[in-house]
């Protein structure tokens, strides 16, 4: 770059992650398997599986924050919680 960086250079974070542009959605667990994935759908009823192993044991209900197909965390009792 010849030019010092600009504001219009940099990535804008609102909402999503800044490496991958992917952002994080709720998503309800419809069957919790032993292996560490569980069966969920998003708020639309789109189903994907999705990686347990950072939030621990899961059951049919919860709701987790779900990103690139790995749970962050369980939304159980917040706000954002309901799908």
């Amino acid at each position: 770059m010849s030019r010092p960086p600009s504001p219009e250079d940099r990535c804008a974070t609102e909402g999503h992650c800044i490496t991958c542009s992917d952002e994080g959605v709720p998503m309800r667990v419809l069957e919790a398997g032993d292996d560490g994935l569980a069966l969920c759908a998003d708020a639309e009823g789109r189903r994907s599986e999705v990686m347990t192993g950072l939030v621990g044991a899961v059951s049919a209900g919860d709701t987790l924050l779900v990103h690139a197909g790995t749970a962050l965390t369980c939304l159980n009792g917040t706000e954002g919680g309901r799908v």
